[in-house]
């Protein structure tokens, strides 16, 4: 069974989905307010966190920023369907992927899989490596790398971007292919998860000797890395 920690204050629909995920193989347990779920998902005990936007004590936003600021489990937001403000801000703060509520409980599951996949030290990514793209090294059975040889911290999902800008190295790889190979599912219309992974990948890289980002973008067609 796989640990989950739910973070909602939304009793009815917590009970729910515990006795759900059960089912499919998660052992949940449910903080109901920021503030505690924040203290049980620094705990150590949870393979990812399931985070509600909306609640007492502390936003999940906030308690998304204090989880962040000390441990790299993965995080699900759930948010408000159409808040784009919400989404956006928790993918900067290191969200690893989103849910607009309502949804429905197999599509949360299929999220926490698809997140558990891309999760540092599941072994899921495939064997093999060292990748080498220039300056940047990916070792995918153990989901670490280096820049410049440097460690890169990189959260699950951000290393299945790189893997994947890295392995077509000095070619324009599209939005929709990075979003089937990443995240499992066709880019949506308005879809900005992408983008905002991209953005916070790019400020860990630094800029080239001219000034430019590593990883430069085609509007509305996709991304490159660039290895010299």
């Amino acid at each position: 069974m796989t640990p989950v920690l739910l973070v909602d204050d939304d009793a009815e629909l917590t009970g729910m989905l515990v006795q759900y995920l059960a089912h499919e193989g998660f052992a949940a347990e449910v903080a109901h307010d920021g503030e505690a779920g924040v203290t049980r998902a620094l705990s150590g005990r949870f393979a990812i966190v399931v985070l509600d936007v909306m609640m007492p004590r502390l936003s999940g936003i906030e308690a998304l920023r204090r989880i962040r600021a000390a441990s790299h489990v993965p995080v699900l937001m759930l948010t408000a369907r159409g808040d784009d403000i919400d989404r956006i801000s928790g993918l900067n703060l290191g969200a690893d992927d989103y849910v607009p509520k309502p949804c429905t409980p197999g599509e949360l599951v299929a999220r926490l899989r698809a997140i558990l996949r891309r999760a540092p030290g599941t072994g899921a990514a495939g064997a093999g490596g060292p990748v080498h793209a220039g300056q940047l090294v990916l070792w995918t059975s153990s989901r670490r790398a280096t820049w410049q040889g440097t460690p890169l911290e990189l959260t699950g999902t951000e290393f299945s971007l790189v893997e994947i800008l890295a392995r077509h190295a000095g070619r324009l790889v599209s939005k929709e292919e990075i979003s089937q190979q990443a995240f499992g599912r066709p880019l949506a219309r308005f879809d900005r998860r992408i983008d905002v992974h991209i953005s916070s990948i790019r400020q860990k890289l630094g800029q080239r000797p001219d000034g430019q980002p590593w990883i430069v973008s085609v509007r509305g067609m996709g991304y490159q890395l660039l290895t010299d």
